[in-house]
């Protein structure tokens, strides 16, 4: 079977579990990737060639989505960005003639597919957004970012026959076609056996909360923070933090053995220390739903704690409670990705059976 598979770019996350997918369907199908952005070039490491295609993109500044600058950037990215997608079809319809689609999150595909009238699935964390019903406490203070949010995912990959969502936590679905699965993860965290040693694991970007660092080094903890400095070829160490080059292998090992986890709302990161059993202070982007909203489940589920912004008394709390929340992640377990992966076979045989095929 001919299968094409469309990858989102904005966030890498997407193209780290569709890789694992990937790896999967391509032992018995014949797979066909586009993507845009980054995923475009991660996954053409791995699989060869991949189609780019162009994709939306966010703008971000002090720990906050830009929407203007967002909205500016995808209108001008649009002129040449929408003529090479409808090119890109062209030579898919032709040359490749898919007998289904899967998008993670990915729009051209899902296009592709209902112009072709193709089975689709998808497969993503993010329609958890619209396919899940979230309780005032979840929504508080978030419902015009909710609503804009769930308009948007709705538009992103509408009509599919059954939607995947990846997940950590449970809320009730309230669409019909829809599963919800354990995270997918990479085969080097699932390799990875969870230690608890001193150090905390910092992931933030250039856009996070610029005063984390300094309130990181009031509070004395020996830190190992990844990707606020990019351009860095060794570590650099200011007192008890140490700012770290991006090395997937040190990032695995500085993850299996930290005490704790600081970092964004993205669903990756938070999967995969929920995997490891490791404690979470999340601080999301401002105006990024999606990271609210994982937040807030990682604080109701008892694994650690959502913050707005970065001070020293959020971060004495979290240290305080610590224990508490590696007491709650023990009660976490996952078998690896054999849910997942059955999960979406099963539903690619039902979309065909379905479409008649």
């Amino acid at each position: 079977m001919k299968i094409l598979y469309g990858v989102v770019g904005e966030g890498m996350g997407h193209a780290t579990r569709s890789r694992v997918v990937l790896d999967d369907l391509a032992r018995d199908h014949e797979v066909r990737i586009v993507a845009s952005g980054r995923a475009s070039d991660y996954l053409a490491r791995r699989f060869g060639g991949v189609d780019e295609i162009w994709g939306l993109t966010l703008s971000y500044d002090d720990n906050e989505v830009r929407r203007t600058e967002s909205l500016i950037q995808n209108l001008r990215g649009a002129v040449s960005g929408w003529p090479l997608n409808i090119r890109r079809a062209m030579e898919l319809a032709e040359d490749f003639g898919p007998d289904l689609v899967i998008s993670d999150f990915e729009t051209f595909a899902a296009m592709f597919a209902a112009v072709h009238r193709l089975p689709l699935v998808a497969v993503d964390n993010i329609q958890i957004i619209d396919r899940c019903a979230h309780d005032r406490e979840i929504l508080a203070g978030q419902r015009k970012d909710f609503e804009l949010a769930r308009a948007v995912v709705r538009a992103k990959v509408p009509g599919a026959d059954h939607y995947v969502i990846t997940t950590f936590f449970y809320p009730p679905i309230d669409h019909p076609h829809t599963t919800l699965v354990p995270s997918i993860l990479r085969s080097e965290i699932l390799a990875a056996r969870g230690e608890a040693g001193d150090h905390v694991l910092v992931y933030q970007t250039a856009t996070g909360d610029e005063r984390l660092p300094e309130v990181l080094r009031r509070s004395g903890l020996p830190c190992r923070i990844y990707g606020l400095r990019r351009d860095l070829e060794a570590d650099q160490v200011d007192g008890r933090l140490t700012y770290r080059p991006f090395s997937e292998d040190a990032f695995v090992e500085d993850l299996r053995t930290a005490r704790a986890v600081v970092a964004g709302g993205g669903f990756t990161l938070l999967s995969e220390a929920v995997y490891l059993q490791k404690p979470i202070l999340s601080i999301p982007l401002a105006g990024q739903f999606e990271q609210v909203l994982n937040a807030r489940y990682v604080e109701r589920l008892g694994y650690g704690m959502y913050a707005a912004a970065a001070d020293d008394a959020v971060l004495g709390a979290f240290r305080e409670r610590i224990p508490e929340f590696a007491g709650a992640l023990k009660g976490y377990a996952q078998d690896g990705n054999a849910v997942a992966l059955a999960t979406i076979r099963e539903r690619i045989a039902s979309a065909l059976a379905d479409h008649g095929r």
